[in-house]
């Protein structure tokens, strides 16, 4: 695989990355396969490794990494991510320098590494001041515990926010981010692809397949029934009527081309100028090796086109349920004025 620059830090990456987070319980409990898969993925030219430490709970995804990285870590770029509920302690969680520093060192031991080339902030904190988590994010970079830090699912206006403190406070900036994005999900096209491009951002993009959606296995008729595993994490982004006619429209699109609906959809991600790498997440082996046939594939511009009209650029057919959704649209006291506040207007 021709390898990417990762924005500005100076390190070269494949453009597929291997994500983790089906790996454990949460996907494929087999250890030993899981491993398997990591090596053939090394084998093909894949380079890098995306974990985090609640994906399987309690950091199985990210031992299991550490399992393979035995013997070949120095060939390996190595991100990972923290934030969320490492149990029920409201503290063990979020990007707070005390959870921070805590995160780091777990991860480090379970990973069995002496430093981690990418660490990334899951989801924005709105409860801790940005100038906080960089703060201790530094302190990081400056111990060589890590490379170089990013982030993942920030809206555009946070991204600008945190290099301007950065700038101001002469702290570290971050480098890359990682949002949602696929045919199906346009809408990183509009703000976070022209603000990571401003600055220099690597964007390594997730679910590019669209949960599964875009493997063309889920069809209307003749298709493979949803799955409860699929229904459990995303029931709206599985059913969703609008999301299903395009699956339907593109696989025309897909047919003429001569390739598998999934090609084209991992070809669309990567043919962004913005997008360094794409996120492949296989459970199994076969699945990893059917996404590895599709590496190399190019899309020319009439393909790219027919994509457009199916889908146009920054549309987002619709949500998808683990994304990240900001507070002020989520609560709706922060949307609203109060009652007496209506009345008095």
């Amino acid at each position: 695989m021709r390898m990417r620059p990762l924005g500005r830090t100076g390190i070269k990456v494949s453009p597929y990355t291997l994500g983790t987070m089906r790996f454990g319980r949460a996907g494929n409990p087999d250890h030993e396969a899981c491993v398997r898969i990591i090596h053939r993925a090394l084998d093909a030219g894949i380079n890098v490794i995306d974990t985090a430490d609640v994906y399987s709970g309690d950091g199985e995804s990210e031992r299991i990494v550490g399992k393979a990285l035995r013997g070949r870590r120095n060939d390996v770029v190595v991100a990972t991510k923290f934030n969320g509920p490492m149990g029920t302690d409201p503290n063990r969680r979020g990007n707070s320098r005390r959870w921070i520093v805590s995160a780091v060192e777990a991860s480090l031991r379970r990973l069995g590494v002496d430093h981690i080339d990418l660490y990334q902030i899951h989801h924005p904190d709105p409860d801790t001041d940005i100038e906080e988590t960089l703060g201790a994010l530094t302190d990081l970079l400056a111990a060589g515990k890590v490379r170089a830090i990013g982030h993942s699912n920030l809206p555009a206006a946070e991204i600008v926010e945190a290099q301007w403190v950065a700038e101001r406070r002469g702290l570290a900036r971050f480098r890359t981010e990682q949002p949602h994005y696929s045919i199906l999900n346009r809408g990183a096209e509009r703000d976070v692809f022209p603000v990571c491009r401003r600055y220099g951002l690597g964007a390594l993009v997730w679910s590019p397949l669209a949960m599964g959606l875009l493997t063309g296995r889920f069809r209307r008729s003749g298709g493979e029934p949803v799955s409860a595993d699929h229904v459990q994490w995303v029931p709206r982004h599985m059913t969703d009527e609008r999301k299903r006619d395009a699956v339907e429209a593109l696989l025309p699109v897909a047919e003429e081309a001569g390739l598998p609906l999934a090609h084209l959809a991992l070809a669309f991600a990567i043919a962004h100028p913005a997008v360094t790498s794409a996120i492949i997440g296989p459970r199994t082996m076969e699945q990893l090796d059917d996404l590895l046939a599709g590496a190399g594939t190019v899309l020319d511009d009439g393909v790219l086109d027919r994509i457009d009209a199916v889908v146009p650029p920054g549309t987002d057919l619709g949500p998808i349920d683990v994304a990240y959704v900001p507070p002020h649209v989520q609560d709706a006291d922060l949307r609203r004025r109060t009652a007496g506040d209506r009345a008095a207007a």
